[in-house]
């Protein structure tokens, strides 16, 4: 014969499994909920000591200021700051595996300007950078790259042959260029730190909101309908 629980015994257990019931349902509904939301479209911030921001917060340096600005506009993104003080394209080359991880979408290229600091070769700069953007593309990550210029004192050879990189690399990757990261910055002191070189906040941040329509176009950025 089959015996029953007591009433309470039946009720109780319902009542539990009916709660366990309830709450497996909303787990399941907030994990549906994250897979139905789209993950930002995610840049890394590849270079040197300008982008890594050396001498100011990380949040005042212009990748984080770049978030920001785009984020204001609309647009639905994130921008890791892969930034290294004091490092060279033979150095950013080593580290550049790594250093872009997966689930990036794309890559803001700003290396060179310790080479070129350095007096080292502009040719074997630009070998290092040519193969940071194959290795990119061979990923299937977009790219984008920001020039750098020689000052004059390096003498007017050098400085052509530094200064062509970028464009020669441009046009063989058929990517984006922004000729001079620096523009409407360098030599400014008003913008820059005591050394002349690195830009303070303001720099920073007038670099960001430069960069804004570059970036947003060369990724092909949409923002997102209010």
């Amino acid at each position: 014969m089959l015996h029953l629980p007591p009433f309470f015994t039946t009720r109780r257990a319902f009542v539990a499994l009916s709660a366990a019931l309830l709450l497996t349902g909303k787990e399941a509904a907030a994990q549906a909920g994250k897979a139905a939301r789209p993950r930002p479209f995610t840049i890394v911030a590849f270079g040197d000591s300008l982008t890594a921001g050396l001498g100011v917060k990380r949040s005042e340096a212009f990748p984080a200021r770049l978030e920001a600005r785009l984020k204001a506009a609309g647009y639905d993104l994130r921008i890791a700051n892969a930034g290294l003080s004091g490092d060279t394209t033979a150095g950013a080359l080593a580290r550049f595996d790594f250093a872009v991880p997966r689930g990036t979408d794309a890559v803001l290229l700003a290396i060179g300007a310790n080479d070129m600091l350095q007096g080292r070769s502009p040719e074997d700069a630009k070998k290092n950078i040519d193969a940071m953007i194959t290795r990119a593309k061979a990923r299937g990550l977009k790219v984008a790259l920001l020039g750098m210029r020689a000052p004059s004192n390096w003498g007017a050879d050098y400085r052509a042959r530094f200064d062509g990189i970028y464009p020669s690399l441009a046009r063989k990757h058929a990517i984006p260029l922004d000729p001079f990261v620096l523009e409407g910055v360098a030599l400014n002191p008003a913008l820059n730190q005591a050394d002349g070189i690195h830009p303070n906040p303001l720099g920073a941040d007038r670099i960001a909101a430069r960069l804004v329509p570059f970036v947003a176009k060369s990724f092909g950025l949409k923002p997102k309908r209010p």
